[in-house]
């Protein structure tokens, strides 16, 4: 990871908590998303962004037209509107601290 993509997950308090090969999982608080590195150290892809709870980590999908928080059980929680800023905020301030574009 280069000490600018360091540096700006630094100032958004996303940490870097685990890696495999190829594979990186970030967090903020009870937020997580993983990304895919190449060989090169380069970032490709950005998995989608979400958020612990007590059934485990849920996704922010829109079913009709309500955002749920999915499980991968296949069950769901409607997701509050400052549940829904905050896992959006999240994947945004990931992809600009990655370098992706929006």
């Amino acid at each position: 990871m280069t000490p600018e993509i360091a540096a700006r997950l630094e100032n958004l308090n996303i940490q870097l908590m685990a890696e495999a090969k190829g594979y990186c999982m970030f967090v903020r608080g009870d937020l997580m998303a993983m990304a895919y590195r190449s060989e090169d150290g380069s970032f490709r892809s950005l998995g989608s962004s979400g958020i612990m709870t007590e059934n485990g980590l849920a996704y922010l999908v829109w079913r009709g037209a309500q955002q749920v928080l999915a499980t991968h059980g296949g069950g769901g929680v409607p997701a509050s509107a400052e549940q829904a800023e905050t896992v959006q905020r999240f994947s945004a301030d990931l992809k600009a601290a990655l370098g992706f574009s929006e």
